[in-house]
Order: C-alpha cells, then structure tokens, then sequence
C-alpha cells in the first residue's frame, strides 16, 4: 500500500551532507511506490515560537510564515522523516525552530505513525547524534500513535559534499525503501 512520505532537510548549506542523506531516503521510498514530497528548508522563512498558545485555540500558529504549511503537510503524511546536520552534538536550531512551531499539530488529529531520521556531523563518535535523537524523540512523544521507526547517521563528513561515495547514502535509501 502507498504512503504519503514527507522528508524534511533541515540543513541550509549547498550541497550538504544531510541534505544528500535526505534526498537518497526520498529516491528509496519513491521507487517502492510512495508517493514522496521533499521539503528543503533552505530559503524558507520560519519564525521563532512566541509561546503565546493561540495556535492551540486557532489550530494555526498566528504568525504567517512558511512553517504552517509544512506543519499541514506533516499533519497529513502516513511517514515523516527528518535529515539534520548535527550542531554541538545537536539537531539544528532551524529544526528545533520548526519543530516549536509544529505546536499547533498537537490537539489535532493526525496521520503519521512512522517517524525517520538521519543525521551527520564531522565528529564520527556513535554517541554524536544521541542528543538529537532524543530532541526528536520528544516530539514523537507527543504523538502517541508515532514511533521513530529507524535512523541513520553519517559521521565524518564536515565539508559539502564529503558523503558523496559513503555506504550511508546506501543505508538512508534503504530505510526510504523499505518503509
């Protein structure tokens, strides 16, 4: 059966190495039938959470921006994956960004279940990307249908480009496959 698969790259660099990641996840879950929308944030505007709370009595956040129709498209995916640089042993803050600004999702009801994510950093220590994944995990929380299903994470890559030729290319496009 297909699903409605949302990916989201949050780095903002050309060429980067999440980016890559990102975009190998889209091509593997594509050709196994999904039907696959690929959200860049780069030239994107997404303004910081005020914390006002109107958005859980409007069910859109009051500022107008670009963030309320990616939170729609999340609302309505079956999958969403999220790709991000690893920033001082962090998901980047334009992550975070939009993830506050996701607010409004949560009395809402929702389609995802399968949540994916992928990272890389110049640091290649398998515990670099715990903290990021455990930001994410946060917000799957808040979702109770949802689990983080799988992830990848690329380490030793800090200039654009350097993934090019790494087997992680091979292990985001099979996860993007196979979910």
């Amino acid at each position: 059966m297909s699903k409605n698969v949302v990916v989201i790259s949050t780095s903002l660099r050309a060429n980067s190495n999440s980016d890559a990641l990102a975009k190998r996840f889209a091509e593997g879950a594509r050709e196994a039938g999904n039907t696959v929308e690929f959200i860049s944030l780069k030239g994107k505007s997404i303004g910081f959470c005020i914390g006002c709370l109107a958005c859980q009595s409007k069910g859109e956040c009051v500022i107008k921006d670009d963030a309320i129709e990616i939170t729609e498209k999340v609302l309505n995916a079956d999958v969403v994956a999220w790709a991000t640089p690893i920033y001082y042993y962090e998901m980047s803050g334009q992550m975070k960004t939009l993830i506050d600004r996701m607010n409004s999702m949560y009395p809402k009801e929702y389609k995802f279940r399968d949540v994916y994510f992928m990272a890389t950093a110049a640091e290649d220590e398998e515990y670099v990307p715990e903290k990021a994944v455990a930001g994410l995990q946060g917000w799957i929380d808040c979702y109770e249908k949802a689990e983080l299903k799988g992830s990848v994470f690329c380490g030793g890559v800090n200039d654009a480009g350097d993934i090019n030729g790494n087997d992680k290319l091979a292990a985001a496009y099979e996860m993007g496959k196979n979910i």
